[in-house]
């Protein structure tokens, strides 16, 4: 059965069956446990042991069909190969772009020459094929498919369209020609190390990549000397074929283990999944109903308590004298004022952090309310907010107040005269009360802060002078959000002083809020003791590429925490009083504190340029830092999982650090008898982990090297954390632009164990993940175990990841949770 596999990865389908059931593909893999061993020759040879009439199930297909002898593995490859050199993969086939939509390209840019055919210039050919983001690639190309001294020449539609045809070739021999001609200069049939030293700049110019000419004349001589074994000083067109069918059988076969994960060529860990019994597939109701249980039922308790209030003051002022005067106008007002009452003393809580964190730790607690969602709750009540603020007010302003003022003398002496002092008022009378005046402030510094909290008013440009810096960016939010104590205390005054109310029972403000609002002054004045005892030395401040700035800190003694909470930072220098949360990226058993900060605000700038002021200067000292926490987070809830993956885009990858390395130190082997009977983890906690590290800048890996280095070297010996770094701006893999880096990439990690783009033992793969096909090998590999998904990033990819969660879920027998850090 080993030769059947199932997969929605179309290069991977093939090669992996086959080496699946190749007898020596066993020996293959344990002769590689070190990845620096491996030699290009075994690469090589190991492609003629690989025997045919192997199994292969291709997606789409309903049977599996047997490989002839004749069609030997070598043809196979080259098939595969034939996408591995792909020139135009980015944009024929995949995105649906064709002949038509090359033409239409043509016709937009193209003028009539001297015999009235229309032509472009040759300097327009990338952006006719869709290649117009490298425009100095595109040209090596078209020199290549031209050939000669007239490659310069303009371009015709006919000449287009066979240039066009030319590239859609599928043969691998043709794609073959055209690569080696890009790089054969002379046109003489050889390529000397110089011609692959500039094809290489070209190449890393084209992606983005920093390359220097030693590192470029290194690995050209990498390739050189894997190919030209008789020191000719050239390579021919068929040594470069042999080296792209090497190349796509180390990017696929199982050895790709070695660079996708961290070094270990051992099976995958053995998930829970494993020892339990298989189950069905879940219905997408019941997946939906597992997933958004807790939220709804929280929700759905504060909706139906509005709700209630609101009807339970309706139907009481339905009843009132002041009806006759107000009609339907006065049991709304004060219906909406009722649930008013219980949102602002709910929207309290969820900023409660310390209370929340101490909550957290109580299993039966935590697994019935999702402190998750506590910031997204805090959001939901403030709409709640404004939605009672806009019926209370805007009904007495709109109707109550003109509906006393013009009421009839006789129906207001008999009803609620006594509430106005026996005399009706105009208008303007009512809104110079004391009940009205207070009711608008509060109106318009809630309007003020709600406003300034959004995110664009969140954000600021570093360019701005430094005066208004102090007004701008994050300080609109910190202090806007402080006009709360001004609201509640224009709230405990607006309800002491309410229309034909005189009973002080029936004056209940205070009654909602006293709890909450002594519960958070509690809290900030408990912060403010701790965190003044929390000052912290600085042990070291790194300087990352991107304006990163790296602190490791002194650990105060008596501070714990558990992997995946973050604290707050505050800076004297800055202000007295800014707290910003970030992510710990130490782990529990360290000695010392540490964080990454990325500058994406004003309080995130500053603090960068203090401590490079310091850090170049070395002469004076590191500004006082004081912390406050810990405080958990989603992240926290990793220890659930027997299975993680952990999903973080740019500096969203560092609440996932502290758990690596959590995973790494604490977990313990699963035992599995002889006989192949499954059983239950004897561990709690996860077992597996899998990071998928994205990002857009490859100076961004510098960020966490040494993290990588040293959690790849901990887990040589158990396959215990597979890590994934995914750089977008390099060109996918398959396109000619990014053809030869995915092939200097397999050699020099063959050589030396080690990729050349991060630097470190972990593969690096080209442009956005596929995360269809993610989520499809991790529900193969590990069918009935519930896996965590915890994602750090922009809310675009969270609901295209919630969406897969539930697709899988609902398709195979592995139930995948979906988590997002919210801070």
């Amino acid at each position: 059965m080993d030769g059947l596999v199932k997969s929605k990865i179309p290069h991977e389908r093939s090669l992996i069956a086959l080496f699946k059931s190749s007898p020596s593909s066993s020996s293959l893999s344990s002769s590689t446990t070190s990845a620096s061993s491996t030699s290009w020759t075994q690469v090589l040879h190991s492609l003629s042991s690989v025997p045919t009439g192997s199994k292969v199930l291709h997606e789409g297909d309903p049977n599996t069909t047997n490989l002839s002898s004749e069609q030997t593995c070598s043809q196979i490859i080259e098939n595969e190969a034939t996408q591995g050199v792909g020139f135009i993969n980015g944009f024929v086939g995949q995105s649906g772009v064709e002949w038509k939509d090359v033409e239409k390209r043509f016709d937009q840019v193209a003028r009539t020459g001297r015999s009235t055919e229309p032509v472009v210039r040759w300097s327009e050919f990338g952006f006719c094929i869709g290649m117009q983001s490298s425009p100095e690639f595109a040209n090596e190309l078209l020199c290549a498919l031209r050939g000669g001294d007239n490659w310069k020449y303009k371009i015709t539609k006919a000449d287009l369209y066979n240039l066009w045809f030319r590239m859609k070739d599928n043969s691998f021999n043709s794609r073959l020609r055209i690569f080696f001609d890009m790089c054969n200069r002379n046109k003489d049939g050889r390529i000397t190390e110089t011609d692959i030293k500039q094809t290489i700049l070209l190449t890393a110019s084209t992606n983005k990549l920093s390359v220097t000419h030693d590192e470029a004349e290194n690995y050209a001589s990498l390739i050189m000397e894997s190919l030209d074994k008789k020191n000719k000083g050239y390579i021919e067109i068929s040594q470069m074929g042999s080296l792209f069918k090497a190349s796509l059988s180390k990017a696929y076969s199982p050895m790709k283990q070695v660079s996708a994960a961290t070094g270990s060529t051992q099976n995958f860990h053995t998930s829970s999944g494993d020892f339990c019994e298989e189950q069905e597939p879940m219905s997408r109701t019941e997946v939906l109903i597992r997933t958004y249980w807790r939220r709804a039922w929280v929700v759905l308790l504060w909706f139906l308590a509005c709700l209630g209030l609101f009807v339970w003051k309706f139907v009481q002022y339905r009843h009132r004298s002041g009806f006759e005067v107000m009609g339907y106008c006065l049991p709304t007002a004060k219906g909406a004022a009722e649930t008013l009452k219980l949102n602002m003393a709910l929207v309290l809580l969820p900023v409660c952090r310390n209370t929340i964190t101490w909550l957290r730790k109580h299993r039966p607690i935590n697994s019935v309310i999702p402190f998750n969602d506590n910031i997204n709750f805090h959001k939901v009540i403030a709409g709640g907010i404004v939605v009672g603020v806009i019926l209370h007010g805007g009904t007495h302003l709109a109707c109550d107040f003109p509906r006393i003022s013009e009421s009839d003398r006789s129906i207001f002496r008999q009803t609620i005269a006594a509430g106005f002092g026996y005399h009706r008022p105009t208008y303007a009378e009512i809104l110079a009360t004391t009940e009205v005046a207070s009711g608008i402030s509060m109106v318009v510094l809630m309007g003020v802060a709600f406003s300034l909290a959004t995110k664009w008013p969140r954000r600021r440009s570093p360019v701005l002078p430094v005066s208004l810096r102090r007004v701008t960016g994050y300080n609109t939010f910190w202090y806007s959000h402080h006009l709360f104590v001004l609201v509640y205390a224009l709230l405990i005054i607006h309800s002491m002083f309410l229309f034909l109310t005189d009973k002080l029972m029936e004056k209940t403000t205070w009654m909602y809020i006293a709890f909450p609002v002594l519960l958070y002054t509690g809290e900030r004045i408990f912060r403010a003791c701790r965190s003044g005892s929390y000052e912290v030395d600085i042990l070291k401040a790194s300087l990352y590429p991107g304006k990163v700035l790296y602190l490791k800190m002194q650990k105060p003694e008596g501070f714990k925490f558990h992997s995946g909470m973050y604290i707050f930072l505050q800076c004297p220098q800055i202000s007295p009083f800014e707290w910003h949360p970030f992510s710990l990226t130490s782990g529990p058993q360290d000695d010392y504190l540490s964080v990454h900060i990325r500058t994406l605000g004003d309080w995130s700038y500053q603090i960068y340029d203090l401590f490079q002021e310091a850090v170049l200067s070395r002469s004076q000292g590191c500004p006082k830092l004081y912390i406050d926490g810990p405080y958990g987070c989603a992240a926290q809830d990793h220890v659930k999982y027997d299975i993680l993956v952990l999903i973080g885009l740019g500096i969203g990858a560092t609440p996932f650090i502290s758990i690596l390395k959590d995973v790494v130190k604490g977990v313990q082997t699963t035992e599995v008898d002889h006989s192949g009977l499954r059983k239950c983890s004897l561990t709690k906690g996860p077992l597996k982990a899998y990071l998928y590290w994205v990002t857009r800048e490859p100076n961004s890996f510098d960020w966490f090297r040494d993290v990588m280095k040293e959690i790849s070297n901990s887990t040589k010996k158990q396959s215990v954390v597979e890590m994934h770094n995914f750089l977008t701006s390099v060109h996918p893999e398959g396109d000619i632009r990014s053809a030869l880096l995915s092939v200097i990439q397999a050699l020099h990690f063959a050589k030396n164990g080690t990729d050349t783009v991060s630097r470190t033992p972990i593969h690096t793969h080209f442009a956005r993940p596929n995360w269809f096909n993610i989520f499809s090998r991790l529900a193969r590999k590990h069918g009935g175990a519930k896996i965590g998904v915890f994602y750090c990033g922009p809310s675009k990819l969270a609901r295209e990841l919630t969406k897969l969660c539930t697709k899988f879920s609902t398709k195979t027998t592995t139930r995948f949770v979906f988590h997002k850090e919210n801070y």
